[in-house]
């Protein structure tokens, strides 16, 4: 049904043949790897948070009849405006419904919005006030569009387990501390808004393979994927980031399409009723992703609160036309205050990964030469396409439409790795967004060629371009992509043809600056000792501003501050059995129907995985280069009193049991700028647990600041209870635990 559906298939129909005797027919065989865990929990405000909502909530409550109270907890289907899904409103007590519309980085598939930065883009930014004032102008314009659920931001499952995941750009980052802190602030930032935040996926869905639940050729059904994760894993890793979530209060999560330990994840007791909203103290509702729900009454039972989709309904979503191409009542979402948002966002994505020679910034060059199918805008940016309506503009949708449905499609094309037809701004499917103009590289830097009077020479047409590279240019620029999407696990962390071209501009000139916008992990080892390449920004998926934030870190308008939140390998081998979607099916194929995905790697992803394995990357987790230098020093760390018992011993808040949240310790640090440009620097702070089991280091901090020249800036690190803690199977606790400290 995905990506690799073909390749997914395939694999099935090796089975289709086998003898019945041999496959397990019944899901009854899988009955208890996932604890029944009854009845649903009922809304406590607990911590006092949602006082004032719940006896609101109560008093509406009591004056619906049955049938309303139904309507409140399914969608319904009317196309009369261009919602994601709607809930029916109840005139005669003056309730209008819910729109609920799509998604983490922009109002998608309508008019008159900002395509903002995707999350990866944000993640790699590393900036936290940047990540709330993202959040917050994203809600404004939810809200004057009439959106009242604004379906992933933010989005912190998949977490980045499977290095060619399809929707590893939507999340913020691989490591679940960096994902958590970002997503605590996006919830904050777009329901300061007045906006119902929707976190999501709930829980384990890590890749698009499978995601979903198919009939073979001969009407058999294959059940979704099932993603076994054991209790500390699911814990310290997957369960993580929902933590910060909770506890900044989002008032809506989103069930996913997987099982769970061969359970659905929409009706998962243990998962939504035992560990969400028991263990985290969850108060919101639980919506189901579109299609997801595949039981009624098990579904209510277990904690499922909405099942979605729906067609759209009364006056909801004014800003929503069903279709932006028919007449309508135009509504600009957009504000003067999100501009400067839009930029810096933008800018600060931008991850420099190699500048020998100090070929970065460019100095008023004489002549330039530009290459790549990556440096144009794309043809098309009409509604009416699937492009547009999915954020395709580049690419084709149809090497993703298969990962929509639930039926084995005919003639499926695999995608490609590379968008060809164009820059790429955004990934696609649910979570793209709708440009109101794309920046392209090209466009950007001619208008500074205009200002620095710059010879342009330009071939984003030939593969063997050649003539004009060496010697008059003094620099090259090739412009690359990466694409990725909803509905189809990435076929490759590289492409061929853009290594060819990179390795052919490269021969012919000495300084030749490569810029990839990647949806994810691009490996470079084709091409990156090579002498001649000299600069190599990984700019990832800014939004509409791409080109000119690009155009301000080439000329040294400002420095670039990203760093990674991935590891680069030097090699696909060295993410392991992780780097393809994992689909098993036996040995004898006894899985056939119920196919199965161990989570046998445990918390060793990303760069844990490379430590625990001492794997060199090209790249480390974390890595990015500015045009300045700095030093580190004085790394202190204090604890502050607090109580150190060894398991928690608070009343449950959103969030967990309250003393989770506790700050028990505070590390500090001296930075201080050697170099000669004014840059921000983010610091990062790793400890190390030292018990079996525990990664050797795990990120628990990080801070961005601007530091001038010579000058000295000391950081503060807040490490709460939980950030020392370990899961403890047995006591069903989190156990506060010793460890080190060091800082990068």
């Amino acid at each position: 049904m995905f990506t690799s559906k073909v390749v997914v298939l395939l694999a099935l129909s090796l089975f289709a043949g086998a003898n019945s005797q041999e496959l397990i027919t019944e899901d009854s065989y899988f009955f208890g790897q996932s604890e029944p865990v009854y009845p649903s929990p009922t809304i406590s405000a607990a911590g006092g948070l949602w006082a004032d909502a719940l006896n609101k909530a109560q008093a509406f409550v009591a004056q619906l009849t049955l049938e309303e109270k139904t309507n409140l907890t399914g969608g319904v289907r009317n196309p009369a405006n261009g919602c994601g899904g709607n809930i029916a409103g109840i005139p005669r007590l003056g309730f209008p419904g819910l729109c609920l519309a799509d998604a983490g980085n922009g109002v998608r598939a309508t008019d008159l919005v900002n395509a903002y930065s995707s999350g990866i883009h944000d993640g790699a930014s590393w900036n936290k006030n940047l990540t709330y004032a993202r959040a917050y102008q994203l809600g404004g314009e939810f809200r004057r569009k009439g959106v009242n659920v604004a379906l992933g931001p933010p989005m912190i499952g998949p977490v980045g387990r499977i290095a060619l995941g399809g929707r590893n750009w939507e999340g913020f980052s691989n490591d679940p501390y960096h994902s958590g802190i970002l997503a605590g602030l996006s919830v904050t930032g777009i329901q300061d808004q007045g906006v119902v935040a929707c976190t999501k996926h709930f829980i384990g869905n890590e890749q698009e393979t499978a995601r979903n639940q198919i009939r073979d050729a001969s009407n058999v059904t294959i059940l979704s994927s099932s993603a076994n994760i054991d209790d500390s894993t699911m814990h310290e890793l997957y369960l993580w980031p929902f933590y910060d979530a909770v506890h900044a209060g989002t008032g809506s999560i989103m069930c996913s399409y997987t099982r769970l330990n061969n359970s659905y994840a929409c009706q998962n007791s243990k998962m939504l009723n035992g560990v969400l909203k028991g263990e985290l103290g969850y108060q919101g509702f639980v919506v189901s992703d579109w299609g997801a729900q595949h039981g009624g009454v098990a579904s209510a039972l277990a904690g499922m609160d909405m099942v979605m989709p729906s067609g759209a309904a009364f006056s909801l979503g004014i800003g929503m036309p069903a279709n932006p191409l028919l007449p309508h009542t135009l509504v600009d979402a957009r504000v003067e205050e999100a501009r400067p948002v839009l930029m810096q966002s933008a800018i600060e994505g931008h991850v420099l990964v190699k500048n020998t020679n100090n070929a970065l910034p460019l100095k008023k060059p004489r002549v330039l030469s530009l290459f790549g199918y990556d440096a144009v805008a794309p043809d098309l940016n009409t509604p009416g396409f699937r492009e547009w309506s999915l954020s395709l503009q580049s690419s084709y949708a149809r090497f993703y439409d298969c990962g929509y449905g639930n039926l084995i499609p005919q003639n499926c094309p695999l995608p490609v790795a590379i968008a060809a037809n164009g820059t790429v701004i955004t990934g696609g499917g649910s979570g793209g967004a709708t440009a109101s103009y794309i920046s392209a590289p090209f466009n950007a830097i001619q208008n500074r060629a205009m200002k620095d009077n710059t010879q342009l020479y330009w071939d984003f047409r030939n593969l063997n371009a050649t003539g004009f590279v060496q010697g008059e240019s003094d620099a090259a620029l090739v412009f690359i992509n990466a694409i990725a999407s909803e509905g189809a696990d990435r076929p490759a962390l590289r492409d061929d043809f853009s290594d060819a071209l990179v390795r052919n501009i490269a021969s012919q000139n000495n300084n030749t600056i490569v810029v990839i916008h990647n949806a994810g992990i691009r490996l470079v080892d084709q091409w990156i000792e090579n002498p001649n390449v000299t600069a190599v920004i990984f700019a990832h998926l800014p939004g509409q501003d791409s080109g000119e934030a690009l155009v301000k870190i080439l000329y040294g308008d400002v420095s670039p501050s990203g760093k990674l939140p991935y590891t680069v390998a030097k090699n696909e081998t060295d993410y392991g059995a992780i780097l393809n979607p994992v689909i098993d099916l036996g040995e004898n194929g006894e899985f056939y129907r119920f196919p199965q995905d161990n989570f046998t790697e445990g918390v060793y992803i990303d760069y844990r995985a490379f430590d625990a394995s001492n794997i060199e990357p090209r790249f480390e987790f974390g890595f990015g280069l500015t045009y300045s230098n700095f030093s580190f020093s004085g790394l202190t760390a204090n604890s502050v009193g607090a109580n150190l018992s060894a398991l928690p011993t608070g009343h449950i808040v959103p969030g967990g049991k309250a003393d989770l949240w506790d700050v028990v310790a505070t590390v500090t640090a001296t930075v201080t700028n050697i170099g000669k440009v004014a840059a921000q620097q983010v610091t990062q702070l790793y400890i190390g647990i030292p018990q079996e089991g525990q990664p050797v280091r795990q990120l628990r901090g990080f801070e961005k600041i601007m530091i001038h020249p010579n000058a000295t800036a000391t950081v503060e690190f807040e490490l709460r209870r939980r950030d020392l803690s370990v899961w403890d199977v047995t006591a069903q606790e989190w156990r506060l635990v010793l460890a080190m400290a060091v800082i990068k």
